[in-house]
C-alpha cells in the first residue's frame, strides 16, 4: 500500500509560480511511475507530468500544454514528489492530484493504470 498527500496549492495571478508537493508513505520502494494529474470543473482528468524512477532508471515526461513551464521532480528516497509550475495561466486552474503506480517497468510515457491517488490540492490562477 502507498499513501499520497498533496500540498502547496493556492491562488496566484497569471504569470506566477507555485510548487506542489506530494508526500509519499508506505511501500515506497515498490513505486515506479508517479504522476501529477489535474481536473477542472466540467472537464475530464488529464495527465500533466510523469516521473519514472525504478531500479536505477529515471525519466520524466509532460503533457504538451505544460512543457517548458512545469517541472516534475522527486527526492532520492521517493518520499516526496514535486511539481514546479511557472508561467501559470488561467487554464491551469484545476484540482491537482498525485498518483503512483507500483512495480511497472518502463514501457513509455503513460497516464494509465495508476493504482494510488491522493485527495488533491486546488490551484486557481486569476487573469
Amino acid at each position: 500500500q502507498v499513501q499520497l498527500v498533496e500540498s502547496g496549492g493556492g491562488s496566484v495571478q497569471a504569470g506566477g509560480s507555485l510548487r506542489l508537493s506530494c508526500a509519499v508513505s508506505g511501500y515506497t520502494a515498490s513505486v515506479s511511475y508517479m504522476g501529477w494529474f489535474r481536473q477542472a470543473p466540467g472537464k475530464e482528468r488529464e495527465g500533466v507530468a510523469g516521473n519514472y524512477n525504478y531500479i536505477g532508471d529515471r525519466r520524466t515526461y509532460y503533457a504538451d500544454s505544460v512543457k517548458g513551464r512545469f517541472t516534475i521532480s522527486q527526492d532520492n528516497a521517493k518520499t516526496t514528489l514535486y511539481l514546479q509550475m511557472n508561467s501559470l495561466k488561467p487554464e491551469d486552474s484545476a484540482m491537482y492530484y498525485c498518483a503512483a503506480s507500483p512495480g511497472r517497468l518502463w514501457y513509455g510515457p503513460t497516464w494509465s493504470d495508476f493504482a494510488y491517488w491522493g485527495l488533491g490540492t486546488q490551484v486557481t490562477v486569476s487573469s
